[in-house]
Parts: C-alpha cells; structure tokens; sequence
C-alpha cells in the first residue's frame, strides 16, 4: 500500500484561503484514486473530495463545491486541495486516502471504506 503524509494544515480566519499538500510514496502512485475527508470533534468521517488516477475527474461534497479544488501531479507523487473562502464549520482534520481498485471507486468515491490508505490527518482551525 502507498504511505501517505499529509501538509498545509494551519488557522486561518473565515474567508481566508489554505492549500493542502499530501505527498505520497511509491512508484505506483499515478494508480490509485485519491480522496480527502475531514473529521470535525464528535462528528463522523465526512467526504470532501476526490480525483480519479489521470486528474481527469474530479467530484466534491455539496458543502465544499465552488470552494475547494482537488488536483494531482502525478509526477511529483502528490494531491493537493485548494480551500477558498474558507468558512469555521470548515475546522476539521484533514485526511488524505487513496483507493486501488477502480471499479470500487467509481462506485463509491465517497465511502471512506473505499479507501484503503489514510494518512495521519492535517489540523485546519478556521476562525470567525
């Protein structure tokens, strides 16, 4: 499986922008799907987004569409997630996963329990 070490977590006040960095060991990154959630304190793992192996599709949670972006650079083993216009119900720890098997993540690239590799999670605090 791909080690995963998330990056780019911080406090922000609301409206303020973060990008997180989650870099990824092994040659076989460019196969895996890849996804982040977030886990805010006493809540459930919740989907944020994902991206498909080539970066050619890409899908988000309704609460996040419009102001955060998912993207890969599949030479530099990394997945980034670009959040604007950032919002305090958006304070989380961060999580980045990547998922092996396609044909599950086309059909639940929003399951945690379709990821198989998690990193250890990113702090973001947003502040009012």
């Amino acid at each position: 499986q791909v080690q995963l070490v998330e990056s780019g977590g911080g406090l922000v006040q609301a409206g303020g922008s973060l990008r997180l960095s989650c870099a990824a060991s092994g040659r076989t990154f460019s196969s895996y799907a890849m996804g982040w959630f977030r886990q805010a304190p006493g809540k459930e793992r919740e989907f944020v987004a994902a991206i498909n192996w080539s970066g050619t599709s890409t899908y988000y949670a309704d609460s996040v569409k419009g102001r955060f972006t998912i993207s890969r650079d599949n030479a530099k083993n990394t997945v980034y997630l670009q959040m604007n216009s950032l919002k305090p119900e958006d304070t989380a720890v961060y999580y980045c996963t990547a998922a092996q098997s396609r044909t599950l993540w086309v059909l639940a690239y929003n399951n945690h329990e379709t990821y198989g590799s998690w990193g250890q999670g990113t702090q973001v605090t947003v502040s009012s």
